[in-house]
């Protein structure tokens, strides 16, 4: 029975987590988003007590 072999299946095994451990996690992480959300305002909105009438 040739799928009791473990030559073939072991090799195509140690490669495939080597391209997962080694090549994809450097391909992802060197990603950049082109539209990187900047910050509108640093200045901070006034907050003051609210004055509405509870009736």
């Amino acid at each position: 029975m040739p799928q009791l072999n473990p030559s073939p299946w072991f090799a195509i095994l140690l490669f495939s987590w080597a391209v997962f451990l080694i090549l994809l996690p450097t391909k992802v992480m060197a990603h950049t988003f082109p539209n990187d959300p900047s910050p509108q305002a640093t200045v901070k909105p006034k907050l003051g007590p609210w004055n509405w009438p509870w009736h």
